[in-house]
């Protein structure tokens, strides 16, 4: 996986050819709403489970890869922010170039929901840097049903990504990738092992914290979560309170969701240390809305006020053996 280029120009003229054509831009789900709910199940491209690692590799092509994981929540509470996200996902690699915040970014696009109540309560595609990102992002099923208690299975998703990603980044450079989890829930109180035998297929006998999965998890990862506007639980404190206990400072609000490519490189560009918030705002206005531009900057005060304070400390130690730790 990631081969190839991104090509604005292309993911133009299939939008065209699709508008053109009446076929609808998230054809995955369109294809899933027209059969019995006991049959929705996830594209094969998607399916976690069974598998062993989601790989982002060096190529000739992109000999410096780093990846970059968003994973958004598809349930009923987000609404209509799901298709205003996956709209706007497939620019964030030619974002990322054009502004030179990263030399070989490669993504990975994938949908959360709830593994108490959901036929596919977990969705993870592949690493690309090339328009098969577009193809991932469609074939995202927008189950759009989640389970009513005011918490999705975000740890599942969270798990996958600490034990089923291998990135040459970190083995061989010590960087982190970054992870982007895009919702407007809880996490659920534990992370049930028959849920990750069901959902991924390993065998954990016993629950699990999910903040013993985070603190792993943020070993080789930039962790975020993203709460948008138009979601239903933009505004409840308790929402924003949990993830601050989680994430600290990388829990980030955002008023626009439209802005979701140019907040996830903005905050990218500012942990990179190749612009500060300033500079990240200039260069957001030469390709996006004012409004949008205002949006990000709104999100990103407090991170741009630490990478303002830091400087770059250095690469993490490589490590010997296996990238995962025992979860606590």
């Amino acid at each position: 996986m990631g081969h190839g280029s991104w090509d604005d120009n292309a993911y133009a003229a299939a939008k065209t050819f699709r508008a053109a054509k009446g076929i609808d831009d998230f054809g995955y789900t369109s294809a899933m709403r027209g059969t019995p709910s006991a049959t929705w199940k996830a594209a094969p491209s998607m399916d976690p489970f069974g598998v062993t690692a989601r790989e982002c590799r060096d190529s000739p092509d992109h000999a410096d890869s780093t990846p970059i994981a968003v994973l958004f929540d598809v349930t009923g509470s987000m609404g209509s922010v799901p298709k205003i996200m996956q709209g706007k996902l497939g620019k964030l690699h030619g974002l990322l170039r054009r502004k030179g915040y990263l030399a070989d970014p490669q993504l990975l696009f994938g949908g959360i929901g709830d593994a108490d109540s959901d036929r596919v309560p977990l969705q993870v595609g592949q690493f690309e840097s090339d328009n098969r990102m577009d193809e991932q992002l469609r074939d995202i099923f927008l189950e759009g049903n989640g389970g009513g208690q005011k918490s999705e299975s975000y740890e599942l998703a969270a798990y996958f990504m600490a034990r089923h990603v291998v990135t040459d980044a970190w083995r061989k450079r010590g960087r982190k990738g970054y992870l982007f989890i895009i919702g407007d829930e809880l996490n659920k109180p534990r992370l049930e092992a028959r849920h990750v035998k069901r959902v991924i297929g390993d065998d954990l006998g016993q629950d699990v914290d999910p903040v013993s999965v985070y603190r792993e998890l943020a070993r080789k990862w930039h962790v975020y979560f993203v709460l948008p506007n138009k979601s239903s639980y933009y505004d409840d404190p308790a929402i924003a309170d949990h993830w601050r206990d989680v994430l600290g400072q990388n829990f980030l609000k955002l008023d626009d969701p439209g802005a979701v490519c140019e907040l996830i490189a903005a905050t990218i560009g500012l942990e990179e240390r190749v612009v500060d918030l300033d500079q990240a705002m200039v260069d957001l206005a030469e390709v996006g809305s004012a409004a949008e531009s205002r949006a990000v900057g709104k999100a990103l005060v407090q991170v741009g006020a630490g990478a303002k304070a830091l400087t770059r400390s250095g690469t993490p130690p490589m490590l010997d053996g296996p990238d995962d730790v025992t979860l606590a």
